[in-house]
């Protein structure tokens, strides 16, 4: 019996439903883009690719202030980190309902909610695993679950507020929800288990060399860290051009606005359970043989994609892809920490994340501009294809990296 489970409450419980509320409502509101895709483009008069550009940017910053965010998460701890975010998130949104030109939209909606998800992502995740030597994967999974709830409850309020009150109103509701909310929330956050004068889940049975890890300097050494740096790319860059571009896609085929918000719901519904079922796959039978099973189903929904033309076909789509994305986006921290270990891992979080974001801004900004090109989205989906069976080819390259 570990020293955690004689103590009445195990703080990091909390820590998990703090990070679960917080991811929740921050990447709900980020994913809720589609459903204003097209009151802005009419009202602003911009083209698919420049309104994705917003996308691109806010996705990009994640990554890219993430490694400097993941490093002082290490230091600081995430309450401070995390309430900054929730500051810049909220103050995004809210001067979103002021926007009149291309460069308030990607001003606010790009730098700003950028910024903002670079406080939360990173340190919430690399401030997890630090709490559970045991049950990472499973905790990792119910947290990366909020994603999933944000984009099953988000889209269709954001569709009815517009409908309501209009889009420049419902980025006001929005911007205070998420100021408000977030930063309230961050406030349970603490740095580590010996903050709450507690041991890690597990901690007592923990390898010693788990919980040291490599050093910053030899993960940056390692094959296997650009190998997932570009499995991540590319499975973001499928992701996000789905989660962009799948309403407006849905709606050019004469299918109503919301039912195409449903069918992003169902995608969300249906991450949920893949989020925890593969990150408690991934902490039984390990992540890489977890990770090959979802590129392999992911692969196949691309392929049903391409020939979906009726709504049904499209809510069986959402079911075969929501799984598998759930389910990699759950086992990101847990591939890093069996990898690389415990000892810098917001840093080393942050570069794989950087990776990835830079695939989830190319993804919208591609999808949109082959739209405006073509007149559709059948070649985006034939690369995003393509890429998938690329990632599992890199994911069976992975091995893990010893010495120090």
């Amino acid at each position: 019996m570990t020293a955690n489970r004689k103590t009445k409450l195990f703080y990091g419980y909390i820590m998990v439903a703090a990070a679960l509320f917080i991811m929740t409502l921050a990447w709900g509101a980020l994913f809720c883009i589609g459903v204003f895709f097209k009151p802005m483009l009419e009202e602003l008069e911009l083209t698919r690719a420049a309104t994705s550009i917003a996308q691109s940017i806010s996705i990009l910053l994640t990554g890219f202030v993430g490694i400097f965010l993941g490093r002082l998460n290490d230091r600081l701890g995430p309450r401070l980190i995390v309430t900054a975010g929730g500051l810049f998130l909220g103050a995004g949104y809210l001067l979103m309902s002021l926007t009149e030109s291309g460069w308030q939209l990607y001003l606010f909606r790009g730098v700003l909610v950028g910024i903002g998800m670079s406080g939360t992502y990173v340190p919430l995740l690399s401030t997890i695993a630090k709490w559970f030597y045991r049950r990472r994967g499973l905790m990792m999974g119910i947290i990366m679950s909020g994603i999933g709830l944000g984009t099953t409850v988000m889209p269709p309020l954001a569709n009815w507020l517009i409908s309501s009150y209009g889009w420049r109103d419902s980025y006001i509701i929005l911007g205070a929800a998420t100021l408000i909310s977030v930063i309230l929330a961050a406030q349970f956050l603490k740095r580590d288990p010996a903050d709450a004068g507690q041991f890690p889940y597990g901690g007592v049975e923990a390898k010693q060399e788990e919980v040291a890890g490599l050093s910053p300097q030899r993960v940056l050494q390692t094959t296997q860290l650009w190998l997932l740096c570009f499995i991540f790319l590319f499975f973001d860059f499928c992701a996000d051009a789905v989660l962009v571009h799948i309403v407006p896609h849905i709606t050019d085929f004469t299918i109503s606005a919301a039912s195409a918000a449903s069918i992003l719901a169902v995608l969300g519904v249906v991450s949920i359970p893949g989020r925890i079922v593969m990150g408690n796959a991934g902490d039984r039978v390990g992540s890489k043989l977890t990770m090959l099973i979802c590129f392999a189903v992911m692969l196949t929904s691309f392929v049903w994609l391409l020939f979906a033309r009726e709504e049904w076909a499209f809510y069986l789509f959402a079911i075969a892809f929501g799984f598998p994305y759930g389910g990699l986006a759950a086992l990101m921290s847990l591939v890093v920490t069996e990898l690389f270990g415990l000892s810098a891992i917001g840093l080393i979080l942050g570069i794989v994340t950087c990776g990835a974001t830079i695939g989830a801004a190319a993804g919208p900004a591609l999808a949109g501009f082959i739209f405006d090109v073509t007149g559709g989205y059948q070649l985006a989906y034939i690369i995003c294809t393509a890429l998938s069976a690329v990632c599992v080819v890199l994911t069976l390259l992975l091995k893990p990296v010893t010495g120090k």
